[in-house]
């Protein structure tokens, strides 16, 4: 019984020893846009002036680049629209009571060297102005086909959908974050909403 007792608080050690490490070492927030959509939009006319005028955090519509923890992995992610609330796409999927979905539609684009695989919505949250964070949730919105749960991406392809998050009615959704590799690589994008 006692050898069992051991090997339980062994394991338990080593799992908070890993959660600690690959949750807190080193990790950096992105949040200077690649180019701001006002850029793209001006189809070079007075590009200087726009790049200028671009915000200095990303919003929707702005691409930030990201490094998973593999050699040659990297994405460029944009958050494309905002469903806010999120309309359920069918009437077995609801929000809890006094909960509202809130969608978020991400584009990602692999511009490493090395294929991307993973679950997009496992490395992508929420806040609300008070500092509250809410994981993604399993729901489908009216807004548009959710993301991929296991997308894979070749150097150059690309996915798009929609990552569905679950939020108290009275919060107000101040801010979205994306972490490649799950949540776990060290850089993570936030898009001001």
């Amino acid at each position: 019984m006692h050898a069992r007792t051991r090997i339980a608080a062994v394991v338990v050690a080593a799992i908070g020893a890993l959660t600690v490490t690959a949750c807190g070492s080193g990790s950096t927030v992105v949040d200077k846009p690649k180019e701001h959509a006002a850029a793209k939009a001006d189809n070079g006319k007075d590009a200087k002036k726009e790049e200028s005028a671009a915000p200095e955090v990303a919003e929707v519509g702005d691409t930030l680049t990201l490094k998973g923890y593999e050699d040659g992995s990297r994405l460029d992610v944009t958050v494309v629209k905002v469903a806010d609330p999120g309309k359920p796409a069918d009437e077995f999927t609801e929000p809890g009571s006094g909960k509202r979905f809130v969608g978020v539609q991400f584009q990602l684009v692999n511009t490493g060297k090395a294929v991307y695989s993973d679950s997009p919505s496992n490395g992508a949250q929420v806040a609300d102005s008070k500092g509250q964070q809410f994981d993604s949730t399993f729901a489908d919105i009216t807004a548009g086909p959710s993301m991929s749960s296991s997308l894979k991406l070749k150097p150059g392809a690309k996915g798009l959908g929609w990552v569905v998050f679950e939020v108290p009615k009275t919060s107000k959704v101040d801010t979205v974050q994306f972490t490649m590799n799950s949540g776990f690589a060290d850089q993570t994008g936030e898009w001001k909403l």
